[in-house]
């Protein structure tokens, strides 16, 4: 049975049969240390939850139009977050890791009157991304890469 550090329910996790668990690998679940397990096991709960807090906040400060408030984040493995984003020269590019761990959310296009119906919000201590797309994921389109 697989135990998470951040709290997380592994039972619900759809990357469960390619993790090695948090707990039992301490902290590096997929063979690269976890930031959030890292963030965990150096200053505790305490800290990790007003880290998050802080990340939420400097998100919402970003008052993106239409964009959802965050209201909350939650670990994620790379491969199911590094959507592949279209640049000028229609080439597409991946800026995640795919077995690294982010903090995200998927919130609502309040506005959704481009056909992009959500935002994804993926953040780490080093940055903040935000992008709009559309049903499952479809044609993603970065708003904000911020570096912190």
């Amino acid at each position: 049975m697989m135990n998470s550090i951040c709290g997380a329910n592994c039972a619900e996790c759809p990357a469960k049969e390619n993790c090695k668990g948090c707990a039992n690998t301490n902290g590096c679940p997929y063979g690269k240390q976890c930031f959030v397990a890292k963030y965990i096991l150096t200053g505790g709960m305490e800290a990790y939850q007003n880290f998050k807090k802080g990340l939420m906040d400097e998100i919402n400060a970003l008052d993106i139009p239409g964009m959802e408030k965050v209201s909350e984040l939650y670990p994620l493995v790379g491969r199911f977050v590094n959507l592949p984003y279209p640049l000028p020269s229609r080439e597409t590019v991946r800026f995640l890791c795919d077995d690294e761990m982010y903090l995200g959310a998927q919130v609502k296009n309040l506005f959704d009157d481009s056909g992009k119906s959500c935002f994804g919000v993926i953040a780490r201590a080093e940055f903040l991304l935000v992008c709009e797309y559309g049903e499952n994921c479809a044609d993603p389109e970065i708003v904000v890469y911020k570096r912190r």
